[in-house]
C-alpha cells in the first residue's frame, strides 16, 4: 500500500479509516476505548501517534470477525491491515 506520500502516511490513513469503521457501531467502539484505555477526546487527541494508529488497528487484529468485516467494508485484504499494524508499532522495515 504504498502511495505518493509513502508507507507511512498510506498506514496512518487506512488506520484512520479503519477508525471510522470501528467507530460506526458503538459497542464495536466502546470495547475499541476500553482496550485503549483513552476516552474519546484522548482517542481524538492521540491520532497523530504511531502507538495510537497500530493500537487501532491491533483492536481489528485481535477479533478476527471484525478484521475480515473491516477489511471488507475498507475493500483492503485483513493482511493490508496486519502489515500496517506491525509497520505502525515498528516491529516491520518501513520500505518492507
Amino acid at each position: 500500500m504504498e502511495g505518493k506520500f509513502g508507507l507511512f502516511e498510506d498506514d496512518a490513513a487506512l488506520a484512520l479509516h479503519a477508525l471510522g469503521w470501528i467507530v460506526s457501531d458503538e459497542p464495536r467502539a466502546e470495547r475499541l476505548l476500553a482496550m485503549t484505555g483513552l476516552d474519546p477526546d484522548g482517542l481524538s487527541a492521540s491520532l497523530g501517534d504511531r502507538a495510537t494508529l497500530a493500537a487501532i488497528l491491533s483492536f481489528l487484529i485481535a477479533y478476527e470477525t471484525d478484521l475480515i468485516a473491516c477489511a471488507a467494508a475498507l475493500d483492503v485484504k485483513p493482511e493490508a491491515l496486519a502489515a500496517a499494524a506491525a509497520r505502525l508499532e515498528g516491529n516491520q522495515r518501513m520500505d518492507a
